[in-house]
């Protein structure tokens, strides 16, 4: 039977690593991540997981360290945030380009300066174009699920590009909600040990990683990792469908609510999900017809998936907890507007950015946002193409 427990975001990371049965871990503490890989190190030190715990300096040394592993065919894990995760700016591009097959939890944290320890997106949405394949957890049992899932997705023959599971910080991190575990022997049938590595290190076949590749190679390179990109777009799909088998619990690229005729549908990635769904509940009680769209993978965008649950809507809201500094709108935003650009019908997309550096978003902010979309849909006309949603006057 599957054990029901009690576990913060960042135990709940630990304890779906552990039944993954890693191999080698090392990371960095930094706030709100470092209670992820203390729970890792307290189950090695009671041998409840036979791994190598290295310690390291610097997030750069933690990711250089999983990514050898993880060359030799070892199971590695890691975990950073915020000015973490931008400390292995120069690794992340390393990784994925000698195909890696390595799992790293953000704990997503706003980028300084200012100096902010609280959630937001800009630390994930800098690394989009990295070639990580990104997930984001609206919920404590799904950062514990899509652990499993990032491990069955990264190590397939078809990709072997790195993955990152995003939580918010502190919103999921720090916070204790019901979480049902896998057995330990359905774990290990949806993920068994060992994973291959296609050309692992070896004594006794030598060869080269991360070689340099001037112009007459460097292209194709490239062009592998966009194709294995686009071949997880098939294994996804499959990994979420096989853990819905093993668990129960029913996973897709995306999480909708009540989109069939919804006039707006506002979609968003990780914890404001849940509030969005829940406020778009009692609208529809109202009859107003509104729907939500949770979005789980951002990277590689599922867009032909995405095109077909939100093209019956008037009015898109994109809901983006980062600023791109200087474009026409958030991360997302800009991903839709290009997804429908060529469509003959095409809804009105607008941007809500909210929730920089941790700041709430209430309900009745939730509210508003879809009081806003509603507005659109019956003027036709986008007052505001980025609107900022919580600032103060």
């Amino acid at each position: 039977m599957p054990k029901i427990v009690g576990l913060t975001g960042d135990e709940a990371v630990a304890h779906a690593v552990k039944q993954c049965d890693v191999d080698v871990i090392a990371a960095y503490p930094i706030t709100p991540q470092t209670i992820i890989v203390e729970t890792l190190g307290d189950f090695i030190a009671n041998g409840e997981l036979n791994a190598e715990m290295v310690h390291v300096e610097s997030e750069h040394s933690a990711l250089s360290v999983v990514t050898a592993a993880a060359l030799t065919g070892a199971r590695v894990f890691t975990a950073t945030c915020s000015q973490g995760l931008a400390l292995m700016f120069e690794i992340l591009y390393i990784t994925s380009g000698v195909r890696a097959p390595v799992v790293m939890a953000i704990a997503n944290r706003a980028l300084s300066a200012p100096i902010n320890i609280h959630a937001d997106h800009s630390d994930s949405m800098a690394a989009r174009d990295s070639g990580w394949i990104q997930l984001y957890a609206e919920n404590v049992q799904e950062v514990y699920d899509l652990i499993f899932m990032a491990y069955k997705i990264a190590e397939n023959k078809e990709v072997l590009l790195p993955t990152m599971v995003c939580l918010d910080g502190f919103t999921l991190t720090h916070t204790l909600e019901r979480v049902e575990m896998l057995d330990d022997d359905v774990a290990l049938k949806y993920l068994p040990k060992k994973p291959t590595y296609a050309h692992p290190i070896s004594i006794e076949e030598p060869a080269t990683y991360g070689s340099l590749a001037l112009p007459d190679y460097y292209f194709e390179f490239k062009i592998q990792q966009e194709f294995a990109m686009n071949r997880a777009k098939e294994v996804i799909p499959k990994a979420m469908e096989e853990f819905t088998k093993v668990s129960g619990r029913e996973y897709y690229v995306y999480n909708a609510y009540a989109t069939d005729d919804a006039d707006v549908i506002v979609i968003s990635l990780g914890s404001t999900s849940g509030t969005m769904r829940s406020v778009a509940k009692e609208l529809r009680k109202k009859g107003i017809k509104v729907g939500t769209v949770a979005l789980r993978v951002y990277r590689p965008f599922p867009a032909k998936e995405l095109k077909e649950v939100l093209s019956g809507a008037k009015v898109i809201v994109t809901m983006d907890r980062t600023l791109s500094f200087g474009a026409l709108g958030g991360p997302l935003f800009e991903d839709l507007r290009s997804l429908f650009y060529d469509e003959d019908r095409r809804p009105l997309i607008a941007d809500v950015v909210y929730g920089l550096g941790g700041r709430d978003l209430t309900p009745s902010d939730a509210k508003a946002i879809f009081e806003y979309g509603l507005e659109i849909a019956k003027t036709g006309h986008i007052p505001e193409l980025v609107k900022f949603v919580g600032v103060r006057e």
